[in-house]
């Protein structure tokens, strides 16, 4: 296959990631599975350019007005990048697990558009455990705080590709999760988290980032199971949270480090 062949083909699935996972104004040349699958493995480039979005505001404004400031600045900067997308997923996830409901009524209660008392409890708990973990970052240095936010941000996209495993089938027909669910290979996954953790290490020159992004693999494959588990399969909501699951996480591993 020649180069042009082949960057014809991975072009759609970069086209996909962004469009599907931030605000930024893409055009989505193809929605189907296989390019739904090239996004899911992609998903950390799109992390790797909203990190250092979020991360420069995040030190722009942690330089002018603390790093309290600063963490607030760059957490409401991703989400605001993202249109929530994630966040609204984490919130649904939330009142479904805790709905204690049978799948199929769990999985309704996650469609409607308002979101219930876990949902918020998800919601502000995660934040603040974000703008916390963050705030002490930046208090060391405004890089510091920055790659902090790269570093979760790429930790939380690396998780969408470990959800879209061809051993994990979606919980219902339809929507972003039927689109991207099974479709990509275990070593695609491994392949996206190891470069992904390398590449922080070798930018933040300390392994503790690429410490960050794997531990935050983990939580977010731990939320997987359960809600296999619980919903059979994997919706967008799902998606959703497990990117945040893995980004938060991914800080607090930062936070309790040297």
């Amino acid at each position: 296959m020649s180069g042009a062949e082949t960057r014809a083909l991975r072009l759609p699935g970069l086209r996909f990631a962004f469009g599907t996972l931030s605000v930024l104004r893409v055009r989505v040349a193809r929605w189907d599975r296989e390019a739904g699958g090239r996004a899911m493995i992609a998903a950390p480039l799109v992390g790797l350019v909203l990190g250092a979005l979020a991360g420069g505001l995040g030190a722009l404004v942690c330089w002018r007005g603390g790093p309290l400031l600063g963490a607030v600045a760059a957490v409401a900067a991703l989400a605001g990048l993202t249109r929530g997308l994630h966040l609204d997923g984490l919130a649904d996830v939330a009142d479904g697990l805790g709905s204690g409901k049978p799948a199929e009524e769990a999985l309704r209660i996650m469609k409607q558009s308002d979101i219930g008392p876990f949902g918020v409890l998800s919601l502000v708990l995660l934040m603040l455990g974000q703008i916390a973990a963050l705030s002490g970052q930046f208090a060391h240095s405004e890089g510091r705080g920055a790659l902090a936010v790269l570093t979760a941000a790429v930790a939380g996209r690396c998780a969408l590709g470990w959800g879209c495993l061809r051993s994990v089938p979606a919980a219902r027909p339809g929507g972003l999760g039927a689109m991207v669910a099974a479709t990509v290979p275990l070593p695609a996954a491994l392949a996206a988290t190891l470069l992904s953790a390398a590449g922080l290490a070798l930018l933040g020159t300390h392994p503790r980032y690429a410490l960050a992004l794997t531990l935050g693999q983990l939580a977010a494959a731990a939320l997987l199971r359960r809600c296999l588990r619980r919903f059979g399969g994997i919706t967008g909501d799902v998606l959703g949270a497990l990117v945040e699951t893995a980004a938060l996480a991914a800080l607090l591993v930062l936070a309790l480090g040297p």
